[in-house]
């Protein structure tokens, strides 16, 4: 296993139980006691961990994985959904794109093509602008912001300020979790904000979200129906369904 994987996975260990082992890391991952503790040790260097005498236990119990490490996770469910809202895009469109892995996985899909000709995207997730940048076919443009160090995003007023003076003709929202009872959210509550935002100032919101995300709620509510009228995820959500959506099922 890669190293990212590695600690990708140690996180999400760290995330459902709270605390890990070496010895429990070291059958694991069929790895060194060394090699664990290396791993552990570069993991708090960045605060993502309190080291223990034999292991470590979360920072926080608000976690979330920094995108580095998420978009090593459910990486195949996440090009089917981007190809699937690629699909959706239409020349000359104008198209927004919320920070996160999926949403970050549609920009590469979009760059990819070659058939759309000239097209704009707003975003404010400043690694979906570098990928862009590249394109001379694409105009990119980038909300201002303080940036969110673990998701690369940009949030604040000043991201508001300008999504407030365009418009959007679809924009693809990338959530924590979406329910049926709670609609979408984040962990973080200024992104939500500005996925509120962003969606509000589009024709047609989409949500993009893998099936692990399905029936979850998380801290920050971004909206639910009367914001969002299609779903892209990589399974049948019949629930979803049942509440108002338009489930597109990408495969």
């Amino acid at each position: 296993m890669k190293r990212a994987a590695r600690l990708a996975k140690i996180l999400d260990l760290l995330a459902g139980q709270g605390e890990v082992s070496v010895d429990d890391l070291v059958l694991r991952f069929e790895a060194s006691a060394a090699t664990i503790r290396r791993d552990l040790d570069s993991l708090a260097e960045q605060r993502l961990l309190t080291r223990t005498h034999g292991g470590a236990v979360a920072q926080s119990v608000a976690y979330e994985l920094p995108i580095r490490y998420k978009s090593h996770q459910r990486t195949h469910e996440k090009e089917l959904i981007a190809h699937a809202a690629c699909e959706l895009v239409t020349t000359g469109a104008v198209v927004g794109l919320s920070g996160g892995t999926t949403t970050t996985a549609i920009a590469a899909a979009l760059a990819a093509r070659d058939d759309l000709g000239e097209f704009t995207v707003v975003t404010n997730a400043v690694n979906i602008a570098s990928q862009l940048a590249t394109r001379p076919d694409i105009k990119v443009v980038v909300t201002g912001g303080v940036i969110h160090s673990r998701s690369y995003e940009l949030v604040g007023p000043f991201v508001e300020q300008l999504l407030s003076g365009i418009q959007l003709d679809i924009a693809f929202i990338g959530v924590n979790a979406l329910s049926a009872e709670a609609g979408a959210s984040t962990h973080d509550e200024r992104e939500a904000a500005v996925n509120r935002m962003m969606a509000s100032r589009a024709r047609r919101a989409v949500v993009v979200a893998d099936s692990s995300k399905i029936g979850q709620v998380a801290f920050a509510h971004v909206g639910g129906t009367e914001l969002f009228d299609t779903v892209i995820t990589d399974a049948a959500a019949e629930s979803l369904v049942d509440a108002g959506y338009t489930v597109v099922v990408a495969s």
